[in-house]
């Protein structure tokens, strides 16, 4: 069946290999990736492996767009663009939006064009936005929405690589996810660790308050939502961002993953996690299955993502901060 899958962040190491993958298993579906600036010059590496791969297929298998998640007003405007390209026929109605792009800031704060937290807008707001906007133009029979969570989104899950781990602030300062304090001096990376962590929940949390708008709708009950942690990617150009102990670290469990894999699944390849991403979002084995994965295998997400009051207000706080109109989606702002 013909359709539409977009991925954000499509010149990350895992939306790289998640591309080939469905260009390579569902020739009738059209992937739509997204980078935060096709045009700037020279071009980037991954970026240029990306306009490659589109190169062997044929024209309007693989588009790539430029979309900023550092600027709510582009993203609006994006999906305003992709839904009348649907409307159209321009496009296949949508069958998936993997919402991968992420970024972290462990050296200390860093704030988008919209003056908010970084980590907290690319991660989860911009995609809260990107997803509730392209919505009404989605298969109604088949349409799958993907969050990217991680392990430690879970507040009671240690995360060795930091002292500080997932702790969203209460009802009343949730304002702190986008204009934080500053972080104490020698805490940023730890700080910076946190902001990820809360980012992730905040995907999670997504997943859950819009699978209940769905389900209370008879059109657009069909419609998933699942959030999946892929695991400690050991390829990822991300961990140019860690401590050089870490990337050092990351390198030895590159050469050692064939074992590894026997063992654990906390740490995988590229390629190994993109086959899990690609199965939740496009293969009928997981047609009409929502929830928390880890890989492809169903996993309990954090207690709090299972506390309504708790997810309603972040789903609120995030359609404040980003000006959201009922008019600019398909599913109400408060769960009735």
């Amino acid at each position: 069946m013909a359709g539409t899958v977009i991925i954000t962040g499509a010149s990350g190491s895992l939306a790289i290999a998640t591309v080939q993958q469905l260009l390579s298993n569902y020739p009738s579906l059209t992937v739509l990736g997204t980078v935060r600036n096709v045009t700037k010059l020279p071009k980037s590496p991954p970026l240029l492996q990306l306009e490659e791969i589109a190169s062997q297929y044929p024209p309007g298998r693989l588009i790539i767009r430029n979309l900023d998640l550092g600027s709510l007003f582009e993203v609006q405007s994006f999906a305003k663009q992709v839904a009348k390209q649907v409307e159209s026929g321009e496009l296949p109605s949508i069958r998936a939006i993997i919402c991968n792009a992420f970024t972290w800031s462990l050296d200390g704060q860093r704030f988008t064009q919209d003056h908010y937290e970084s980590t907290f807008q690319v991660n989860h707001l911009a995609h809260f936005v990107l997803v509730l906007g392209l919505l009404p133009s989605m298969n109604r029979s088949n349409g799958r929405i993907v969050m990217l969570s991680s392990e430690f989104h879970d507040p009671q899950n240690h995360n060795p690589l930091s002292a500080l781990g997932a702790q969203l602030p209460v009802n009343d300062h949730l304002d702190e996810l986008i204009k934080p304090h500053a972080d104490d001096t020698g805490k940023e990376h730890d700080m910076g660790w946190r902001r990820y962590a809360n980012s992730k929940l905040a995907n999670v949390m997504f997943m859950e308050s819009l699978n209940k708008r769905l389900q209370k709708s008879p059109e657009l009950k069909e419609i998933t939502v699942t959030a999946m942690d892929p695991g400690g990617i050991v390829d990822s150009r991300a961990h140019f961002a860690q401590r050089m102990s870490v990337r050092i670290l990351f390198r030895v469990f590159a050469l050692l993953l064939p074992i590894l894999r026997l063992f654990t699944r906390q740490v995988r390849s590229s390629a190994d996690s993109a086959r899990d991403l690609v199965a939740l979002a496009a293969s009928p084995a997981f047609h009409s299955v929502k929830g928390h994965f880890n890989g492809d295998r169903p996993q309990a997400p954090a207690v709090v993502v299972k506390d309504g009051q708790h997810c309603e207000a972040i789903w609120n706080a995030c359609w404040e901060w980003s000006n959201m109109m009922e008019s600019d989606t398909c599913v109400a702002k408060q769960l009735g």
